[in-house]
């Protein structure tokens, strides 16, 4: 079943952080989806001396990544004022086990937690696979609060 013909094209998505450290935020989405940081604005060997082109109080805020396949959304980080306050209402989920099922996936996903952990992300829940309806997954928290599962 295909969706009705609108007119309308199909539009890129760009998924936005609000965050305390836009470029550690970064660095660790790089890490956690093998992501890479954009080149640097033109003129600029690299994002560091931009930065340092800058004021002071605005370096640091905003960053951002993209899929090196230009596939995947870019993600972008900004600066805000205010922490984190609730539960977010959308988060991510990286499929670190696609057609894995059971043991083997709940495997794979223990391994990617641990590693995931190590760069600086909190392991909240493992939630157990339910079928037919849910494969199991892993609650997790990028350094700055925000939830996202292995999935």
């Amino acid at each position: 079943m295909s969706a009705p013909d609108r007119g309308t094209p199909v539009r890129e998505v760009q998924v936005t952080f609000d965050c305390a450290d836009p470029r550690a935020l970064s660095l660790f989405w790089v890490d956690v989806l093998g992501y890479e940081l954009p080149p640097p604005p033109p003129g600029f060997e690299s994002w560091d001396a931009f930065s340092e082109s800058l004021p002071p109080e605005q370096r640091n805020s905003a960053s951002a990544c993209v899929d090196p396949g230009g596939t995947g959304p870019r993600l972008f980080f900004q600066r805000v004022p205010e922490g984190k306050a609730a539960k977010n209402r959308v988060h991510l989920d990286v499929r670190a086990a696609p057609g894995l099922e059971g043991e083997e996936r709940m495997a794979a996903l223990e391994a990617e937690c641990e590693r995931l952990l190590a760069l600086g992300a909190t392991r909240v829940e493992r939630h157990e696979p339910n079928p037919p309806m849910a494969g199991g997954h892993i609650y997790m928290q990028d350094p700055e609060g925000n939830e996202f599962c292995l999935d």
